[in-house]
């Protein structure tokens, strides 16, 4: 009776599995990726144009007040006025990003906010999941994992009308341009990115690892020049300079006002340290830099795929205006960090922790008092990502054995 039992637990386990690995290929196909995305970007938007107002600092704002942050930055670029100056009669908080992005965001700003709303969510997702498709070597599986296990981020990024999603597909369409060695794309994708947020600077640690550099610097300089010039088409050149300034004052003003869910908040709400930001930034970049340098590794596709990872972590936990938000970057790389890695107890482990504190946390699964005395006050989301990033770098750092050689046959059979 019971070698019975036995037997038949065994074929219901087997039968979920071969189940669920056919759902997960059903996932991981195009058009239904698509239409998943679709239908969040939609929704998420038509819920923010009719939800009506809310008040902020003693202001009535819309519940899509980043996407009016970005619309009327183009405009104030086009009428020559301060675009990081304060306009709380059009929305809340500043404009932080660069005028380049001001006056790409041009091709919404002219349509009705239900329109232009929509397409700038979609407009993100979409770039999110052609991002993933584009990864060289992805197992569908994998594909449809990292979809599956980042649904919530998704759709909390999406919520707040911001470009995380965005800069993650340009982080990937980066790294895939490269492997693919298609290297001016990639100078034109990692660009876009710097010109968007800042901290994407740090992409550029991945050109390190292929070949050609000297022609990857031409590249990059001649795309990183015609992006700083591009708002030449709509302003004088006094006017782009001052903008520049403006830009660079706002984020030197707000530096050291804001810890976010970061190294930083994590040492400040921790331990009631205050200390000088740039401090840990330097610890990172020492510690980041120690697994670049591992000139031998860079012939791995994992090796470069781990790089991939670090990148999408790093720029999120050492970034002082991190929010909750801003996770889904480094969430993804933890998610490709995990299908890629040998899976092991302390693997599954984090990738659980990771997934409760980081993916659940913010939603109401979590009761609101676990999310405001526990999960905010303690910078907790940030915690299993540095824990991970510690792990990824050990993996990096440590001789080449054989399930990193195992792993990467794998990928160069799938090539």
């Amino acid at each position: 009776m019971g070698h019975f039992f036995l037997n038949e637990v065994q074929y219901l386990m087997i039968t979920v599995k071969q189940r669920f690995l056919s759902f997960l290929t059903m996932l991981a196909q195009p058009k239904v990726l698509i239409g998943i995305v679709v239908f969040i970007a939609l929704g998420i938007s038509l819920q923010s144009i009719f939800q009506g107002t809310r008040f902020i600092a003693g202001g009535e704002y819309t519940h899509y007040n980043n996407y009016l942050i970005f619309k009327q930055s183009f405009f104030h670029l086009i009428e020559s006025k301060d675009v990081y100056g304060a306009y709380p009669k059009e929305h809340f908080d500043y404009f932080k990003y660069s005028p380049t992005f001001a006056l790409l965001f041009g091709m919404f700003a002219y349509l009705p906010d239900i329109i232009g709303l929509s397409f700038w969510n979609l407009c993100n997702l979409l770039a999110l999941v052609f991002a993933l498709i584009s990864l060289p070597n992805l197992k569908t599986k994998w594909l449809a994992s990292i979809f599956l296990l980042s649904i919530f981020e998704i759709i909390t990024t999406t919520q707040n009308e911001q470009s995380n999603a965005l800069m993650l597909a340009l982080f990937i369409f980066t790294f895939s341009s490269l492997e693919r060695k298609k290297y001016f794309l990639a100078a034109c994708f990692i660009g876009l990115a710097i010109y968007t947020k800042l901290y994407a600077i740090v992409g550029l640690s991945l050109f390190l690892l292929y070949p050609n550099r000297i022609k990857n610097m031409a590249y990059l300089t001649m795309v990183m020049t015609a992006l700083f010039c591009l708002p030449l088409l709509v302003v004088e050149w006094s006017q782009l300079i001052f903008q520049y300034k403006s830009w660079l004052n706002l984020l030197s003003l707000e530096h050291d006002q804001i810890y976010g869910i970061s190294v930083m908040g994590w040492l400040h709400t921790w331990f009631s340290l205050s200390i000088n930001k740039f401090i840990p930034v330097i610890v990172g970049v020492l510690l980041f830099c120690l697994a670049l340098f591992q000139f031998k590794k860079y012939q791995f596709k994992q090796y470069r795929l781990w790089m991939l990872c670090s990148v999408l972590i790093w720029v999120v936990i050492f970034n002082h205006r991190a929010e909750s938000a801003s996770y889904i970057i480094a969430y993804v790389g933890i998610c490709l960090w995990f299908v890629t890695s040998p899976i092991n107890r302390f693997t599954i482990l984090l990738m659980g922790f990771s997934f409760i504190l980081v993916t659940l946390s913010p939603t109401d699964l979590f009761p609101r008092i676990w999310r405001e005395q526990l999960v905010q006050k303690y910078t907790l989301k940030a915690v299993p990502v540095m824990i991970v990033w510690i792990a990824l770098l050990v993996q990096m750092i440590r001789p080449i054995d054989h399930s990193i050689q195992e792993i990467d046959g794998e990928l160069n059979k799938l090539k």
